[in-house]
């Protein structure tokens, strides 16, 4: 079974971004997390990262609607 709370790090190698990418997404509120322990540790409840994907791939979908590519003419 796989842990229910992942440390930034981890999260990090699961999104293949760097460890301060993630950082800066869970204190401006964008990933869901919880500060844990004497020295407030962050965790992502593993539950959290994969919704926050699902959200991103929505996301990504309504901009692609959005922005259709368009077929340049040639030169």
């Amino acid at each position: 079974m796989p842990p229910r709370f992942l440390q930034l790090s981890d999260v990090a190698a699961e999104l293949n971004v760097s460890d301060s990418q993630v950082y800066h997404m869970v204190r401006s509120g964008e990933l869901p997390a919880i500060k844990i322990g004497g020295r407030g540790q962050w965790r992502v409840e593993r539950a959290r990262l994969e919704e926050y994907i699902q959200r991103k791939y929505a996301e990504t979908a309504e901009w692609v609607q959005e922005n259709p590519l368009v077929d340049r003419e040639p030169d």
